[in-house]
């Protein structure tokens, strides 16, 4: 069963043995949004996290899910060649994924790879910080294939989460746009504003709808990295009584970081 869910950001100067002091202070809002979610995850007791990130390997056409049994993965890339991370991956629940996914005939690849990406690592870092006994995890890459067919297969896991007696937790990483200020990794647009304003506020009144079929100039514009990880989540929490908790959203860096939980009633 689907007992939490939520939209989180994967920025890598949030965790204190990347970041300087000074990037902290910057994102200060964001890091005690991650830390108030975290809190509410722990209260759970969540077998296992199934989390869709941007930066794992993808595919054009196809979702990926990674089958490794164990999945490793460092900070390494950001300067933290101490923390270490390790994970059992959850067969059974994966094997139920792509048993279901055979079923709906949905184009789907299976890779085989124990590397762990940041967009996964960097929400599991405050998920997971003094839990005692780890849940198994279950990674899956988005595809480039439309907004509707992300929302399609979000529907699908959702069927396997009512199946299983598990107690699932369903995390969709991902950051919205990257070029809402002239200091942001891409080139800056005004539509980054427009994208990150548009997504809070269509969150906030439900309109599934009018997410999935927001303007495609808009999102290509945006150059974000977690739409189609929201349009999945929306799939898993379709016709689930839920409730939308935008506990924070920022744009240091001009970067859009929105830290989103789902009430599942």
């Amino acid at each position: 069963m689907l007992s939490f869910a939520s939209f989180l950001p994967h920025p890598p100067v949030i965790i204190p043995s990347v970041g300087s002091e000074k990037d902290r202070k910057i994102t200060e809002k964001t890091i005690v949004a991650m830390e108030k979610i975290a809190t509410d995850f722990q209260s759970k007791e969540i077998d296992t996290v199934v989390i869709v990130s941007p930066h794992s390997q993808l595919d054009y056409g196809r979702i990926t899910l990674n089958i490794s049994p164990v999945l490793n993965g460092n900070f390494n890339l950001f300067g933290d060649f101490k923390t270490l991370f390790s994970f059992k991956n959850d067969i059974k629940v994966l094997k139920q994924i792509t048993e279901e996914l055979e079923k709906e005939k949905f184009p789907f690849r299976l890779l085989n790879d124990n590397f762990l990406d940041h967009g996964v690592l960097v929400p599991l870092f405050f998920l997971m910080k003094n839990k005692k006994t780890l849940p198994k995890i279950v990674i899956i890459g988005y595809s480039y294939l439309d907004n509707k067919t992300h929302f399609e297969f979000g529907k699908i896991l959702k069927k396997v989460f009512k199946e299983t007696d598990k107690k699932i937790s369903f995390i969709a990483s991902g950051d919205l746009s990257h070029c809402s200020t002239e200091n942001a990794p891409c080139e800056y647009s005004p539509k980054g504003k427009i994208f990150d304003e548009k997504i809070v506020s269509l969150v906030k009144e439900k309109k599934i709808e009018e997410i999935i079929n927001l303007e495609k100039n808009l999102v290509e514009n945006a150059c974000e990295c977690g739409f189609k990880s929201l349009l999945i989540l929306l799939g898993v929490i379709n016709d689930e009584k839920w409730k939308p908790e935008i506990i924070s959203y920022e744009a240091p860096f001009g970067v859009g970081y929105l830290v989103l939980n789902i009430k599942l009633n």
